[in-house]
């Protein structure tokens, strides 16, 4: 080491360095030993005591993933797992025509309608990659990680090269990521409240496709946060204004007092990749854009 060097070296071994250099001695090797480094020790990490450091480093592994990436901006896009890819879709129909069951058929054709949402998804996100690739502040791409809708957003952003974020949960239910995630920014949480934290904390907007209780929990979460002023506002984008106004009676809500009319302000109901990438364009001119890095965090 030169001498000038030693002036700024570590006085201490590192984590990294202890945790593998410290082999235990044969004697205390088994697996009722409590000979490990604490940080090294899976067995005690998982213990219901744990659980406030479990949640700390649910909540920096991603925030310092992300920091390192340089990511500061990112679009989050919400929707259902079960809506198919067209092609998909239009098999599942081809096969149920095929076995004369009038039940199944009209449940492909169900199936086969909503795909367009797929499709819309997968052109957005391709939209949102490409047009704000060349910025100082490039806006990143950010699903639940998982198939359908999520699927399609991150799908969309690899079709034009781009980077994009997945946010897996475990499930009691094996959920794989879907295979369109940028490797270094897939994550896999297991607690909701943390993942739906980090969806939120770098987002300049929120796009809402078709989905169930799961969207449902993730948009209503946004908009009370929104509300009541506990984050700030952002466009909040809804595709589909038939299913969405099916879904949700907002003016049952204004009728009987449950909001105010000008909660109905906190969304807006897009069709088209390109209606939603205008409307977002028009609130940031993303054509103009020089925000410095974090302008647009959101303190949550």
């Amino acid at each position: 080491m030169k001498k000038h060097d030693r002036l700024t070296a570590r006085n201490f071994p590192s984590a990294k360095e202890d945790a593998t250099s410290a082999a235990p001695a044969s004697r205390y090797q088994g697996p009722e030993s409590s000979f490990r480094l604490a940080f090294t020790d899976h067995d005690f990490l998982l213990r219901e005591e744990l659980r406030p450091v479990r949640l700390q480093l649910e909540l920096l592994k991603p925030e310092l993933v992300q920091q390192e990436a340089g990511i500061e901006s990112t679009i989050v896009i919400f929707g259902s797992a079960r809506i198919l890819p067209p092609d998909v879709a239009q098999a599942e129909l081809a096969a149920a025509l095929s076995t004369g069951d009038g039940a199944q058929i009209r449940r492909a054709e169900t199936r086969l309608q909503m795909s367009r949402y797929y499709e819309e998804a997968r052109r957005f996100a391709a939209l949102v990659t490409s047009r704000t690739a060349s910025l100082d502040v490039p806006v990143y791409v950010v699903t639940g990680g998982g198939p359908g809708i999520m699927e399609a957003g991150n799908r969309g952003a690899f079709d034009v090269g781009g980077k994009s974020i997945g946010m897996n949960i475990v499930l009691p239910h094996e959920q794989a990521p879907n295979p369109y995630i940028t490797p270094e920014l897939c994550f896999q949480f297991h607690y909701f409240a943390l993942r739906k934290m980090h969806f939120l904390m770098r987002s300049i907007a929120l796009v809402c496709f078709p989905g169930g209780f799961g969207t449902l929990d993730e948009l209503f979460e946004t908009m009370t946060l929104v509300q009541t002023g506990k984050c700030r506002k952002r466009p909040i984008l809804l595709f589909g204004r038939e299913f969405w106004s099916r879904l949700i009676d907002f003016d049952v809500l204004i009728d009987t007092g449950m909001i105010s009319p000008d909660d109905t302000s906190l969304f807006h109901y897009v069709e088209t990749a390109e209606e939603a990438w205008s409307l977002l364009d028009a609130e940031y001119d993303f054509e103009r854009w020089d925000a410095n890095p974090g302008e647009f965090a959101a303190d949550i």
